[in-house]
């Protein structure tokens, strides 16, 4: 069973950083894609950054020049650095992983940004 552990939220101002991981329990080479999701209260989910097993990286248009995906196989943990925080983007994050059958979440990680 695959389980997507995220760590690193946390409670940061405006214009600070935070580096989110995404461990998972299996080669993350066994996805296709992996990436960042979040959702803020009362809003659906939406995409903030993937990478494909390829390498190739996909990021939102309102996160681009602000945050970096990043992997290790060698720790099967995917990364997401955080700079330049806005208080729009509070919400919870989510490390996703989409294989050829399904797709796995994490359990999320709260991140607060305050004025």
């Amino acid at each position: 069973q695959v389980q997507l552990v995220e760590s690193g939220g946390g409670l940061v101002q405006t214009g600070g950083s935070l580096r989110l991981s995404c461990a998972a329990s299996q080669n993350i080479f066994n996805f296709n894609t992996m990436g960042w999701y979040r959702q803020a209260p009362g809003k659906q989910r939406e995409l903030v950054a993937t990478i494909n097993v390829g390498g190739k990286i996909t990021y939102v248009d309102y996160v681009k020049g602000r945050f970096t995906i990043a992997r290790d196989s060698a720790e099967n943990t995917v990364y997401l650095q955080m700079s330049g925080l806005k208080t729009e983007d509070t919400a919870v994050y989510y490390c996703g992983a989409w294989s050829h059958t399904r797709n796995y979440w994490g359990q999320g990680t709260q991140v607060t940004v305050t004025s």
